[in-house]
């Protein structure tokens, strides 16, 4: 299996993103959308930075669980309540996404929503992975 991250020289430089990503591999796993639920179906985290951790280590566990890895992720797309406190918060969110999932980015998408399943939930993550 092989991710090639491609960022073409014409487009802004990509910067937490890849502006695209070409995939060979023998497996798609579609990872379902994750929050900041707890083992107990309960939103846990105060802020956006908190909930992006746990909504992403619940991404990453899904996808562990189906035999991935972080670099295994060729697209997640990011929901959020709040943009402009997404955007405020992308130096420390970028930090998570370091520590938890590595510095390969797959294509990814920021989009607004007016809110999410759970109404306590922030920020919700979903994606494709790309297995050999």
């Amino acid at each position: 299996m092989s991710l090639e991250r491609i960022n073409p020289p014409g487009l802004a430089p990509a910067s937490g993103f890849s502006h695209a990503v070409a995939a060979t591999g023998s497996r798609l796993v579609f990872l379902a959308g994750q929050t900041a639920l707890d083992a107990d179906g309960k939103v846990t985290g105060d802020g956006l930075v908190d909930q992006f951790e746990t909504a992403l280590a619940n991404l990453l566990a899904a996808l562990a669980a189906a035999g991935g890895t972080p670099h295994d992720l060729a697209r997640v797309t990011v929901y959020a309540t709040d943009v402009a406190d997404y955007r405020r918060h992308a130096e420390e969110l970028g930090r998570v996404w370091h520590r938890l999932a590595g510095r390969d980015y797959p294509a990814m998408a920021v989009i607004g929503a007016v809110r999410l399943w759970d109404v306590q939930a922030l920020v919700e993550l979903d994606g494709v992975a790309v297995l050999p």
